[in-house]
């Protein structure tokens, strides 16, 4: 792999990799989102929508791969 695609993948890891209580990582994918650009939410979610029906169409089942998940964000002035 590429040394700058290395250190790539090791910030946006470091940044948002996340572990839950039996040590199986995941990212948010509000916490990707910036990291790789994208300003906005809905495209963001158009992008993960492709991702989920690419993982369907090569025959692995996207919800081993996709979680939905609701966490609460907070917005401006405190708001959730």
């Amino acid at each position: 792999m590429d040394k700058q695609l290395q250190t790539l993948q090791h910030n946006l890891e470091a940044a948002v990799q996340r572990a839950d209580a039996q040590g199986i990582e995941f990212w948010f994918a509000r916490a990707l989102q910036t990291h790789l650009g994208y300003a906005r939410w809905e495209n963001f979610q158009t992008a993960i929508n492709r991702a989920m029906e690419s993982c369907e169409a090569t025959g692995h089942a996207a919800s081993d791969h996709f979680r939905g998940v609701t966490k609460m964000v907070e917005l401006g002035r405190g708001a959730r």
